[in-house]
């Protein structure tokens, strides 16, 4: 995977303890000849653009309260809609978008939904917001998320979409190109393996990847589990085109452990 289809998410590195600033990450991005970053605040873009470089996921609404539940479908699609339009006045490609957890009683107006309730208010929701994403040319990526490691950001019990059928489930139904799969090869290879199979089956579906090791959502090494060359490999094969995103939690030597990410990658 070239250099430049790589980016470096954010928020690892500026809110889980290693105090880089904006502007650092941005400028280890440019210095390591990536593309850019992901999951930046919008008010930082105009650091990627003094670079020439890209955001390649833009935030939006929060994994907690998502499209599943219609009690939180008006703050989804105030976020959605402003995250569509920066992304498109900025040419980025992507905005990130969430099934949501199925209890979110403990949260302001939030409630329970069961499973199949949460699928088609995940339909409903996404049919009434692609058309803005269509109409700006900018891709919706909804991401699995496992639920079976019960460690802060790690992992998220109680989220409606663990497995990948279930995200591809939705997309289907909406029947939409502007709502796609992210493919986060950590996620799932906790909850339904089979790496490579999945990136054959869902070739059509994938518009943007995230990596991570497994397990403990480090950065890549051989201490890993995930044979990262051959996922690369199995990308090319489908033709993919997008960008990965390295979405790992740094230990103590962030910029040795991003160089050997990437190497692992390239």
């Amino acid at each position: 995977m070239d250099r430049s289809r790589q980016v470096i998410a954010a928020w690892p590195f500026i809110n889980q303890g290693r105090e880089w600033s904006p502007k650092r990450l941005v400028a280890v991005a440019h210095r390591l000849q990536l593309g850019g970053v992901e999951l930046l605040d919008v008010e930082h873009w105009p650091l990627l653009q003094k670079y020439g470089l890209v955001c390649a996921a833009t935030r939006s609404h929060t994994f907690v309260r998502g499209m599943n539940n219609k009690n939180h479908h008006p703050e989804c699609f105030a976020a959605l809609e402003r995250a569509i339009e920066a992304t498109a006045r900025a040419g980025f490609p992507n905005v990130m978008t969430f099934t949501g957890l199925l209890d979110t009683s403990d949260h302001p107006s939030g409630s329970v939904v069961d499973r199949e309730q949460a699928f088609q208010n995940c339909v409903q929701g996404y049919k009434s917001i692609v058309s803005k994403a269509e109409k700006e040319k900018v891709t919706l990526v909804l991401e699995p998320l496992n639920t079976k490691v019960n460690l802060p950001m790690k992992g998220h019990p109680g989220y409606s979409a663990g497995h990948i059928a279930d995200c591809i489930r939705i997309i289907e139904a909406v029947g939409s190109p502007a709502l796609k799969l992210l493919f986060d090869v950590y996620h799932i290879q906790i909850m339904d393996g089979d790496l490579i199979a999945h990136i054959r089956s869902s070739a059509e579906y994938i518009a943007h990847v995230q990596v991570a090791g497994v397990p403990g959502r480090g950065a890549l090494s051989m201490r890993q589990e995930i044979n990262y060359a051959a996922i690369m490999a199995s990308l090319d094969e489908i033709g993919y085109q997008g960008y990965v995103g390295h979405e790992w939690l740094p230990g103590r030597r962030p910029i040795k452990e991003l160089k050997q990410s990437i190497y692992a990658l390239t």
